[in-house]
């Protein structure tokens, strides 16, 4: 079975190299970047689930003192300690869209922070949820869900309530009014980023974007749409860009897995690893003996892994072969281990 994924592996490295292109690929700009203040927000909350069959904190300081708050704004007055183990002290965690309204409702994720084995069945108590800044944005509640179990054993103790959060407090920003825009690139990169201002110079039909770094691009509202800014993006963010990418590996040793993008090359060399003997030179190609196998000079890495798959190499052998290609400089590409 494992020699069966390491020449699946191999074959699949095989494909994705042959499919990258040595030219750039073109994606729409609202794929590329992001802009400036359109984001998410990060909400959190602490608050308590009831109604659980036995699974709960066993009481506590933290379970007493959040129900005797709880009770007291009820107009109730408990003296005695909870021990009860049909509750639970939660974490509630949430993403406020960007531009969320009041009412919105909003997904969120409980998660134990006690002893409790299972939420499973439980009901999340009224629980307001701050923002980084301290003020209540949004309050959840609600009956929660866990997926994923099998009976009730798997990961129990995190949950969620779909749409389980009412925003109660909008994040205020006036976007329609803004004279400039900032967008940053997801993956940068200084052609790319030459490529957009360039793209929207054009179809703009002036000089109003300009590009700051490998990651910014600066776009001044042009005076006709001016407090027209959500049109102004809806037009550019379809205008198609030519991406470029770095020449880039990415090897896991601990799965074997291999992933390579952009034009990777290689420079004349000869290596030999364990009983097999690659030469990378000029002059030859197509020749091949027991442990012998000559390309083309300045050949791709593709051609390498295929004279690799017809010597029967696995993902280890080319792992090590790679790192030493990179070391010994005929390897034009980026080596990052994870």
């Amino acid at each position: 079975m494992r020699q069966f994924m390491l020449v699946a592996t191999m074959i699949l490295l095989a494909a994705l190299i042959v499919q990258t292109p040595v030219y750039a690929v073109k994606g729409r700009l609202k794929n590329l970047v992001s802009v400036k203040g359109v984001r998410k927000n990060p909400l959190v909350g602490y608050g308590i689930v009831i109604g659980l069959d036995g699974t709960g904190d066993d009481g506590g300081e933290m379970i007493n003192g959040t129900l005797k708050k709880m009770f007291q704004k009820l107009g109730l007055n408990p003296q005695k300690q909870f021990a009860s183990k049909n509750i639970a002290a939660v974490v509630v965690t949430a993403s406020m869209p960007p531009f969320a309204r009041i009412g919105q409702k909003v997904d969120i994720t409980i998660s134990s922070v006690g002893e409790a084995s299972s939420l499973a069945g439980g009901t999340l108590v009224v629980t307001p949820l701050k923002g980084g800044d301290g003020k209540i944005y949004a309050v959840a509640s609600g009956p929660l869900s866990i997926g994923g179990l099998e009976n009730g054993k798997k990961f129990p103790t995190t949950g969620m309530i779909p749409s389980g959060a009412t925003v109660e407090r909008e994040v205020q920003t006036n976007f329609h009014k803004k004279k400039a825009l900032r967008l940053s690139l997801n993956n940068p990169d200084f052609t790319t980023a030459a490529r957009i201002q360039k793209i929207l110079n054009r179809e703009l039909g002036g000089k109003y974007a300009s590009a700051r770094d490998a990651t910014t691009v600066d776009l001044i509202v042009p005076n006709h749409y001016q407090r027209e800014v959500v049109s102004l993006l809806a037009i550019i963010e379809n205008f198609n860009v030519h991406t470029d990418a770095i020449a880039k590996i990415v090897i896991n040793e601990r799965t074997g897995t291999i992933a390579a993008g952009g034009d990777i090359r290689l420079n004349p060399v000869a290596i030999s690893h364990g009983n097999l003997t690659i030469e990378v030179e000029g002059g030859k190609e197509g020749k091949g003996g027991d442990s012998l196998y000559y390309v083309k000079k300045k050949t791709s890495l593709n051609d390498l892994v295929k004279a690799l798959n017809a010597m029967g190499a696995t993902p280890d052998d080319l792992i090590a072969i790679l790192q030493t290609l990179k070391k010994n400089g005929a390897l034009l590409a980026e080596i990052e281990i994870i």
